[in-house]
């Protein structure tokens, strides 16, 4: 590892609103080609709250090592830019090399592990990283899906995701809510008994229409997922909406919160709608939307 020292603070690019979001909390993951860096400062400046370079999927083998060079760039604290980084997978040449250069970077939030099918990968990949590095294990093969708990439960392990297109190609799974509902269950079951935050989905077609997003980010939200992956900085703020507390929700918190002040206890449902408000509560303050 090169060292890195004797970097001034550089006041941030990134969306104050999404930089001051903790990542547990994060529901839009805005994927960016790492070997584009023209598209760096936009996706900084988005309403994603949470930016994810990716030098993977969506690199080819021969740009890897520009890519890389740019991430690098971005992320060493002269540019103020903060992103996660989707790194190559385990059995590839380059997962080692890209994380000897990622490690002790100021601008690094966390890794993206791809493929990631057992425990011991996203151990390995914390371990490199850097210490407190957190890792978003992406789920992508049937293997990975049936060890879905284990790697919830290795260290190291932050949340999990779903790579929606990846895992059909394994499994011959149609691009059906009804087809992807195991899988999606699954990583949400898995999430809980590990002790994570929510679940992230797959992201919605590239050329896909809002209509089609906020139908995609409905089912994502029936599921129990609490975030979503996205090809387009311009469906965060439609990722965003759709998977915070609603407005409905918001109202219906406010009211018995209120009502909780008077301190009477109705009937065995109390307590429970009561821990429910409170949680809407929470999170629509972490938005920002508690008081809108």
């Amino acid at each position: 590892m090169i060292p890195r020292l004797g970097h001034m603070p550089t006041p941030t690019i990134r969306n104050a609103r999404a930089a001051a979001l903790p990542a547990k909390l994060s529901r839009s993951w805005l994927l960016v080609n790492a070997s584009r860096s023209d598209l760096f400062e936009d996706a900084q400046r988005s309403e994603a709250d949470s930016v994810i370079f990716d030098m993977e999927a969506a690199v080819p083998q021969e740009r890897k090592d520009d890519a890389r060079a740019n991430v690098v760039a971005a992320l060493d604290g002269s540019s103020g830019m903060t992103a996660w980084v989707r790194v190559n997978g385990t059995e590839t040449s380059e997962w080692e090399t890209d994380l000897a250069a990622l490690n002790g970077l100021p601008g690094l939030r966390g890794i993206m592990l791809p493929n990631t099918e057992r425990p011991d990968q996203v151990t390995w990949t914390a371990m490199k990283a850097g210490a407190g590095v957190p890792v978003l294990a992406l789920i992508e093969t049937a293997v990975g899906m049936e060890n879905a708990t284990r790697v919830a439960e290795a260290p190291g392990t932050f949340r999990l995701a779903l790579g929606t297109n990846d895992f059909r190609k394994d499994t011959g799974v149609a691009d059906d809510p009804i087809a992807l509902a195991y899988a999606r269950s699954r990583l949400v079951i898995a999430s809980r008994v590990g002790g994570l935050p929510g679940a992230i989905d797959g992201p919605s077609p590239a050329g896909a229409s809002k209509a089609r997003v906020l139908e995609d980010c409905a089912w994502t939200m029936k599921m129990g997922m609490a975030g979503k992956l996205s090809l387009r900085s311009e469906m965060a703020p439609v990722i965003n909406e759709a998977l915070a507390p609603s407005e409905d929700d918001r109202k219906w918190a406010r009211e018995l919160l209120k009502d909780a002040e008077t301190g009477e206890i109705t009937d065995g449902s109390y307590l429970p709608r009561l821990a429910r408000a409170k949680k809407i509560a929470a999170l629509s303050d972490s938005y920002g939307l508690w008081n809108a």
